[in-house]
């Protein structure tokens, strides 16, 4: 373990061609506090997103860069992400999207509640329906996909598919890490439902999520698969005390 602080924060941002929206969103983060660090974890984005945050690793400790060889996935850049967080003793570590869809402006919402609880989503649902510049078919897709996770799964959890969130180290730790093999939405709902079955103290705070301006959306009918199929792999698991 380094010698960071107990209450230093690391905040995972994977990208594949995000450089428009990289070179605003570091500034706005680390304006919050100056206790945050960043981690990019890249994926060989063409755009150059990897040469603009060099330009920012050498300017300044509070931000790394991680390149990968190629384009391998959200669910295996925040697991590498957590590595790193975890390797250098950081004790909080958020995941946070590249393309603003997720406000940096709520990070001070997030730790605030940290403090109390173990695992903190921000929530697109929790107080109604706070998301902006969706199409309605996308919006129902992703309501839908919650309620049938809570449904099979019993998660006490409105917005189980959230990628803004913010974990105390202890949960990262207790989860085997090596055995998060998901992506996209399957990712962010077997990251949240074995903290929940860990016993960990889980809280969701609402967000406004935004839609993105720049660059195009990832999403794509095998996250979808996925993330459908995976529900029931963390229903049985469960159930037969498989869930690692």
């Amino acid at each position: 373990m380094s010698g960071k602080q107990d209450n230093h924060i690391l905040i995972i941002i994977p990208t594949y061609n995000e450089v428009d929206n990289i070179r605003k969103l570091i500034p706005a983060v680390l304006v919050q506090n100056d206790d945050i660090d960043i981690l990019v974890v890249d994926d060989n984005s063409p755009d150059g997103t990897s040469d603009e945050v060099n330009q920012w690793v050498m300017k300044s400790k509070r931000v790394h860069l991680l390149c990968r060889p190629g384009k391998r996935g959200l669910g295996t850049a925040y697991v590498e992400g957590f590595r790193f967080a975890l390797d250098r003793g950081y004790q909080i570590v958020f995941e946070m999207d590249a393309d603003f869809s997720h406000d940096p402006n709520a990070i001070p919402d997030f730790l605030s509640a940290i403090r109390d609880y173990d695992l903190v989503i921000g929530s697109r649902y929790i107080q109604g329906v706070n998301v902006v510049n969706w199409p309605i078919s996308r919006l129902i897709l992703s309501w839908c996909a919650n309620q049938y996770t809570r449904f099979i799964t019993r998660l006490p959890v409105r917005d189980s598919t959230a990628g803004y969130k913010c974990f105390r180290r202890e949960v990262l730790e207790a989860i085997d890490l090596d055995q998060i093999r998901s992506d996209g939405y399957a990712f962010q709902i077997e990251m949240t439902f074995k903290a929940w079955k860990k016993g960990f103290g889980v809280k969701e705070i609402p967000i406004i999520f935004v839609d993105r301006n720049i660059g195009i959306s990832k999403m794509n009918p095998g996250i979808i698969k996925e993330a459908v199929l995976m529900v029931w792999r963390l229903r049985f698991a469960s159930l037969f005390g498989r869930l690692e």
